[in-house]
């Protein structure tokens, strides 16, 4: 889970958001996330892990559907 660990650790840098309020399975909205604050933390998730997150991405949001997301992105894809 260590991407997880890396996203928590992001929103707490970004947001001010105490890492250990952070649920992986409560709704990012919860901690007070706007459309706009979403918007910037995918933007930075998408530099930070070298991903690109689809723009139909209604499904993700909690922690752990992030995390979900990310790693499936980032497994090597096989042509």
């Amino acid at each position: 889970m260590k991407t997880l660990e890396e996203l928590k650790q992001m929103i707490h840098e970004k947001f001010e958001i105490d890492t250990a309020t952070l649920k992986p399975d409560a709704p990012l909205a919860d901690y007070g996330l706007d459309s706009l604050s979403l918007a910037e933390l995918l933007f930075t998730v998408e530099e930070h892990f070298d991903v690109d997150i689809p723009d139909n991405r209604q499904d993700v949001n909690t922690l752990a559907s992030l995390a979900e997301l990310i790693d499936g992105l980032r497994v090597p894809q096989h042509a």
